[in-house]
């Protein structure tokens, strides 16, 4: 009886760890993806499937680097690539094909960052081009972040401190001087096409799945060294899990552009559909 509490315990643990590492994650991507059908919706219904295509020679590159960067990162071969859109015949507008040693717990693992990856990509390329094209904006977000984020807070107190930084870079970038600057408006158009490829297609989403499972049976081997050996396995998890609260405040940054092209795309979807 001892026994079956003991694995029942570790079972509920380990849930409860991974859902503290990767849910965060997990749900940025689910809400990325909702604003990206949607924003994808209203394009095509404005400006054609082309109009939306426009978008993707910038968008895709971002998304497909992130798939690749990971693959080197967890030691996958890439066995076939597609930067850009050029053959959508098969219906991607680009992929990166890897192959792994199903053997190598480390390579399985790396699966669910592969397939989450272009989310990292696409909030690194958001912040590296307001970095260079409106540094302003990028002070403000970044002196925003080191002011209210508190890896050690309550989740509570992650998302109010999230959604105030949220709100000073909104206010940030929306400025008369900013739309005066023609760097702002070369950012915007560059976000717009960054923001419509950054969610997960339903491959990324079957390719994380597989590394998720083997990062909960990781987690609920090392729960079980844990609780033989007498050491505090949950409390090191919980560690390394407090700085979602950065993940969470850089992920703020693609669900704000994400919003943005969606309000963009539904503007110019009423136009045309009133006045053209």
């Amino acid at each position: 009886m001892e026994l079956g509490n003991f694995f029942f315990t570790i079972l509920i643990t380990t849930f409860i760890q991974l859902a503290s590492l990767v849910g965060y994650i997990v749900l940025v991507g689910f809400v990325l993806g909702y604003l990206e059908n949607r924003s994808r919706t209203y394009w095509t219904r404005a400006f054609g499937r082309n109009g939306f295509l426009f978008t993707s020679w910038i968008g895709t590159p971002i998304h497909e680097f992130g798939h690749a960067f990971m693959c080197v990162l967890f030691g996958h071969k890439i066995v076939g690539i597609q930067w850009f859109p050029t053959n959508t015949s098969n219906g991607y507008l680009g992929y990166v094909q890897h192959e792994y040693n199903p053997k190598s717990i480390y390579q399985k693992i790396g699966n669910f960052f592969i397939g989450v990856a272009p989310i990292f990509s696409g909030i690194a390329a958001l912040v590296g081009f307001m970095y260079c094209l409106i540094p302003h904006s990028y002070s403000v977000f970044m002196n925003g972040i080191e002011t209210n984020i508190q890896p050690s807070g309550a989740m509570s107190d992650m998302i109010k401190h999230t959604g105030l930084s949220s709100i000073l870079l909104l206010k940030s970038i929306f400025t008369i001087s900013n739309l005066l600057n023609p760097y702002f408006w070369i950012f915007l158009i560059l976000a717009i096409c960054i923001s419509t490829h950054i969610a997960l297609s339903k491959p990324d989403i079957q390719g994380a799945l597989d590394g998720l499972i083997t990062i909960f049976l990781f987690l609920f081997l090392f729960n079980v060294i844990g609780g033989i050996l007498h050491f505090d396995s949950h409390a090191i998890i919980a560690n390394i899990a407090k700085y979602n609260a950065y993940l969470l405040a850089f992920s703020s940054i693609a669900i704000l552009f994400s919003c943005i092209t969606l309000a963009i795309s539904y503007t110019l979807y009423q136009i045309k559909r009133k006045y053209i």
